[in-house]
Formats: C-alpha cells, structure tokens, sequence
C-alpha cells in the first residue's frame, strides 16, 4: 500500500521543486501538495495521511499550529517541519508536535529515508505484541510535572535559563542530581558549583530539560518494587552511556540540538527496563534469572518472556511522551541498529557505541547482541575510529564519570 504524504509551504516554487525532486517516488507514495495550513487542515479533515511535512514560517496557520491540530486530528500521523529557520524558537515552538526537523534546501535522498525511517519506527511500535504488552501495565510513569513546567519556560516568550534554574531549585531530588552532574569529572570543573541556578546556567537549557526529564523518570519508579533489577545500577550505566555518548556527537555534528537528542537518548535507553520490572515484578525475576543463567542480554530474556524487550517499550513510552524521532528511535534499535535505515551517524550510533563499550566492561564480558555491530559500524564509515573511542571511554571512567 502507498504512503500518503502530504507537503505544505507557502512557497509554490517550494512545492514545484518538491514535485520534481520527488516524482521518482510516485509508486511509493501518493503525495498531496498544499500551499497554507488553512488548505492543509481541510484535506486533513477529509483524508488520512500516514505523514505530513510542512514548512514553519508561513501567513495565517504557521507549521507549528498545523502540526499541535494535525496531532489532535490524526494523532498516528508523523510531523516533519521542513524549514529554512532552524532558530531557538522556531524548534521550542514545535517540540512536542513535530517529530523530525529537516533544514532547507532539503534533497529528495534524505527526505526520503527521513520518511521511510518514522514510517517504519512507527510499525515497530505499533505490533501487536508491544501494544497487547503495554495494555496490560498497570504503572507507566507519566510525563514529569517538572518537566513540562521547565518546557513551558522555555517555549514562553521571554522565557528565561535563570527561571528554569529557579524552578529546578524548588525541587531537593533534581537539585541534587542537577549539582551531582555539573560537579562531576565530565564537566571538567576547576571549582565545585553549589547554587542550582548556577549549574542550570551553567550546564544550559537543552541539558537541563534532558536531565529532568531523565531524572523524573527514574524518581517515578524508585518506589516501584523493581524485583531483581538494580536500580541504582541501571541509573550509573545510563549516565555513563549517557555521558560517553555525548562526546562522541558533536565529532559527527556540532548542532546543538543533534548533541542535546543525544544526551537525552543516552540518559533514557534504558528507561523501557524498569517499565517492565515495575509493572511485571515476579516475571521480571525470571528474564533476570535466565539471563544470567544461559547468558542472554536482558532484551533478549525480555523478548522471550514478555514477547517485546525493554527497547521498545522504552520507545514507546517516548513516542507517547512526543520526543523527536532520533531520541525515540535510539531507544528502539540501540541493541540492533542495522534495523535503522540509513547511513549518516545519528543519535541510535552514538548510543549503540557507548552502550556496547560500557558493558563490554562488565565481568564476563558482554552478551553477543550487547557487542558493537561491526557490520552497522562499517555502513556508517565508522568502524575505524573504534580505537579512538575505546581511549575515550576509558578516559571518561578514569575519571568516575559515574555520578
């Protein structure tokens, strides 16, 4: 079955270029080109589309209030923004709303494998195993109050870092965590910070709004009985995959939001684990057991005993949240990355890298699918800096990166 995919800009000769550029796609996809977002909304009220990819800055109904009433109309529908603005305010504006940001000029190469990857991350988390799966929880943590209230000052007009610091302030647990990071060796600091505003300056909005959100998570959960799972253990390796991960990124790309996902994607890919063990105690204990026993990864033990593994839960929990595409994604192949289309390193490699490394350090050794995927490594040039890397983790745990 075709694709329906349906383009906005206020530019026609946006669309005609789109038009041309695409036309080898016509067997693929059935494309629909528009050129306001009042036009976008009333075919979105007569047809379905399984994508819609729109520009921001456009008269009337700009993309980001197209892509919040896309979302309430067609909420299984992804949102791509298309723009040549790729300000601050313009990406805050739709986070949450939209789930890929591609910058103009676009070529027809990379939009098509953006499209084909969110189509196919969406059927991953829509197989009827991990719905069924989900549907059974009765504990799935919400999206943190701290969370949304940091978001909503970033997104406010005149929105400030000192009162995100204030509001980071108001709450001891994520003070704690906060200062806990900022003093740790991965920030290299000459003298310890100790004012919560100050560190949240210091570390910047975008690792703030990450840290919360990680934070928020696995405070929800503490409380949970977590069966055979540890933890404090799982909160040690994520912030050491977390940490190695974003400092591989930016050698690859330098923006600050492609770091940013990154770091939020290393803090969190392994948030599906403790979904699991919160929800599903006693089963839990057996995946746990038969891990160690035959030697299975724990996602490999969860697949067998849940029929889906801590991956995607972890991504769907994510996906419901709306976290852009690249985050949610990592989650869902960051122990099979060669299930990701593509051939540019992206989060998922950053995350894959530093998971593999890190438990290649754990007695034993790792489990097989735990191991870096040299096959996925090759396809993405990146199999000969794995020396480079290996010197770098080592250089992170020398220096207790672990909080």
């Amino acid at each position: 079955m075709k694709r329906r995919i349906l383009f906005v800009d206020d530019e026609p000769k946006v669309l005609q270029g789109l038009q041309r550029l695409l036309h080898p796609m016509r067997a693929e996809w059935e494309m629909r080109f528009v050129t306001s977002g009042e036009e976008a909304l009333a075919v979105l009220r007569a047809e379905p589309f399984d994508v819609v990819v729109t520009d921001m800055r456009m008269p009337g109904i700009d993309g980001a209030e197209l892509l919040e009433r896309a979302r309430q109309m067609q909420p299984q529908t992804v949102r791509i923004v298309l723009s040549g603005y790729s300000d601050r305010e313009t990406v805050l504006r739709s986070v949450g709303t939209a789930h890929q940001y591609l910058a103009k000029p676009c070529d027809s190469e990379l939009l098509r494998r953006v499209i084909r990857r969110a189509c196919g991350l969406r059927q991953v988390l829509s197989e009827e195993r991990l719905t069924k799966l989900v549907a059974d929880m009765t504990t799935l943590p919400s999206l943190p109050t701290l969370y949304q209230r940091v978001l909503a000052e970033l997104q406010a007009p005149g929105g400030s870092i000192h009162t995100v610091g204030e509001l980071v302030a108001q709450d001891v647990g994520m003070t704690a965590k906060v200062l806990q990071l900022v003093n740790s060796a991965y920030f290299g600091l000459q003298q310890s910070i100790g004012d919560p505003v100050q560190a949240t300056i210091y570390l910047g909005m975008e690792t703030v709004r990450a840290l919360v959100l990680a934070v928020g998570v696995f405070a929800q959960l503490e409380q949970c009985k977590m069966a055979a799972l540890d933890l404090q253990a799982v909160e040690e390796h994520s912030m050491r995959v977390c940490a190695l991960a974003r400092q591989l990124a930016p050698r690859w790309r330098a923006d600050a939001r492609f770091v940013n996902e990154t770091l939020m994607a290393g803090m969190l890919h392994d948030a599906g684990k403790l979904v699991l063990a919160a929800n599903f105690p006693q089963e839990y204990n057996k995946a746990v057991a038969a891990a160690r026993e035959r030697r299975l990864t724990l996602q490999r033990a969860e697949e067998e005993h849940f029929g889906a593994g801590h991956a995607e839960v972890g991504a769907y929990l994510l996906g419901l949240w709306g976290l852009p595409d690249p985050v949610v994604e990592a989650l869902a192949y960051h122990h099979r990355p060669q299930r990701c289309e593509g051939n540019q390193p992206s989060p998922l490699a950053a995350v894959h890298i530093a998971n593999a490394l890190d438990h290649a350090q754990e007695p034993g050794g790792s489990r097989n699918d735990e191991q870096l995927d040299q096959e996925y490594l090759e396809r993405l040039g990146l199999s000969r800096t794995l020396p480079a890397w290996q010197e770098l983790y080592t250089a992170l745990d020398s220096q207790g990166v672990a909080p």
